[in-house]
């Protein structure tokens, strides 16, 4: 028998699947599907901004500082929705005294520590 390989099966608006693993629905993005579209629509104009600030050869510092703010945003963005995954997906109504809920605590914390 050869060994099983990972291939992507297809692509689609909602990102990549892979043959025999589930996919978790993303209820939370969509939710908040307009206020994570503006932050992602601010990151691209922090990125053009870098891009203006190359073709313009402004001072090293400068472009670096665009780049550091471009990161911030990013790390933000990826904190609250991981954040939400975790409280939509791992935790999925479980009690708020429980085991599973401080673990899920400890490791958005982690996340959000991580990502500043």
């Amino acid at each position: 028998m050869s060994p099983k390989r990972w291939s992507i099966a297809s692509a689609s608006p909602h990102g990549l699947t892979w043959p025999g693993v589930e996919r978790c629905r993303v209820a939370h993005t969509i939710r908040q599907k307009t206020k994570l579209l503006n932050r992602v629509r601010r990151i691209g104009g922090q990125v053009d901004a870098i891009e203006r600030a190359l073709e313009a050869e402004r001072e090293c510092s400068d472009v670096l500082n665009l780049i550091v703010a471009a990161r911030g945003a990013m790390n933000a963005l990826m904190a609250e929705v991981m954040e939400e995954h975790i409280r939509s997906h791992v935790l999925n109504g479980a009690k708020p005294e429980s085991p599973r809920t401080r673990a899920a605590e400890e490791l958005i914390d982690v996340v959000r520590s991580y990502l500043k």
